[in-house]
């Protein structure tokens, strides 16, 4: 139940999370948000790497900045902190009983790390029979390249993301692009949340545990989508093509006199009413322009005319021309106007939570929207070790000289 008394869907479910930075993180975050028990595993004095990824950072009710990085607070709501030395022989018990009252663990390290440790699936299998244990890498567990590390970036290259991401080659500024944000490590951790949801329900029905393999490069590969499939039927390679469209004319970015709109016009009737209600009607009644297929054809011909014409107006103007006629469009937003949408406001995509040394945290909700188990973003990411002697405490028993003497040999 959550604190207004609300069911939560995973509220009978507790996960282990030792993992940091994002793929991991934001499946924990997903699983906390539909009401599970998330307790972070970090190590004492740092804690993950993104604590320490700013400016900028949460700021305190002076306008001080707090210790705790934006990156860190996008990733992490929901959670329990506990630091654990997980190097030392204390360290690895601590975890190892942990695991034990827990139903799922949640791991990014490198392939066979967490051996040495007696932290590996295989050791956690022994003291918890029915555990899902889901590993995040880069590679996989098998492989040429399962040894090495993964990273974001590199992955959105080597999968293919990059090469029909950015400008076509031959126009100005052309060449492979990355997105904005990190997508294959957002979407990894989208799918492990999916894997490990599917993996609680076979233990509920079957009481039987599972091995997770998730791995950065077989997600990206997998979110080609139709590009790849495109790929796989007819051994054509994708090229880049900007912010156009390979198949449909005009479908693209526009740029207006006090800025850019959308212009996705998905068929013919679309385009006629797009360029009558921008003055040109003559284009409508061009046979080169006359379909898509010949739009396409002659699109380096059109292009350019249709930037003339939508040159002349101002956005807003546009925008509300092409909306009144069923024309799709749409404005390209900074992320301040973003969170200034009506829209976004309406369905309350902000949510401002109580923080220990900021006071409060703007983060943004979840959009999981349900009507029996809503999701909740109701506590703000933790500090570092926050509720350490609370979960030694109330899940592992431990009192309060026994939680005294491991924080005094830094285990803790």
């Amino acid at each position: 139940m959550t604190d207004s008394g609300t069911p939560k869907a995973l509220g009978h479910i507790r996960v282990l999370d030792l993992s940091r930075v994002l793929a991991g993180p934001w499946c924990s975050q997903n699983l906390a948000d539909l009401g599970a028990d998330v307790i972070k595993i970090e190590r004492p004095g740092s804690g993950d790497d993104t604590r320490a990824w700013g400016p900028p950072y949460a700021k305190d009710a002076a306008g001080n900045d707090t210790s705790e990085a934006a990156y860190y607070l996008s990733a992490n709501r929901g959670k329990r902190s506990v630091t654990v030395d997980i190097a030392s022989t204390e360290g690895q018990a601590l975890v190892r009983e942990l695991a034990r009252h827990s139903d799922v663990v949640l791991e990014n390290f490198k392939v066979g790390h967490l051996k040495r440790y007696g932290l590996d699936y295989a050791s956690l299998k022994a003291v918890k029979p029915d555990l899902v244990y889901c590993s995040i890498t880069g590679f996989g567990q098998d492989g040429p390249y399962a040894h090495r590390a993964g990273y974001d970036f590199l992955i959105q290259g080597m999968g293919g993301l990059m090469s029909v991401t950015g400008e076509r080659d031959e126009l100005p500024g052309g060449g492979p692009q990355k997105a904005g944000v990190a997508l294959t490590d957002l979407m990894t951790g989208m799918y492990a949340t999916i894997a490990v949801l599917a993996a609680l329900t076979h233990r509920d029905r079957t009481g039987e545990g599972q091995y997770i393999d998730m791995a950065l490069l077989d997600t990206q590969v997998a979110m080609l989508a139709n590009v790849g499939s495109n790929y796989l039927n007819s051994g054509k390679p994708p090229k880049r093509w900007g912010n156009a469209h390979a198949n449909i004319v005009p479908y693209q970015t526009f740029a207006c006199s006090d800025g850019h709109i959308i212009v996705a016009s998905g068929n013919d009737g679309q385009y006629q009413k797009f360029v009558e209600a921008g003055g040109r009607p003559e284009l409508a009644r061009d046979p080169r322009f006359a379909t898509n297929p010949l739009r396409v054809q002659n699109r380096d011909v059109l292009v350019p005319l249709l930037a003339e014409m939508v040159a002349t107006r101002r956005r807003d103007e546009w925008i509300a021309m092409l909306e009144e006629v069923g024309v799709p469009c749409g404005p390209i937003n900074d992320v301040g106007e973003v969170f200034a949408n009506e829209q976004v406001r309406a369905r309350k995509m902000a949510v401002e939570l109580p923080h220990p040394s900021a006071g409060k945290v703007t983060l943004v909700r979840s959009p999981m929207k349900m009507s029996a188990t809503p999701a909740t973003s109701a506590k703000a990411p933790p500090l570092l070790g926050e509720h350490t002697d609370e979960v030694l405490r109330d899940v592992l028993g431990k009192n309060g000289d026994e939680i005294a003497a491991l924080r005094g040999k830094g285990v803790v």
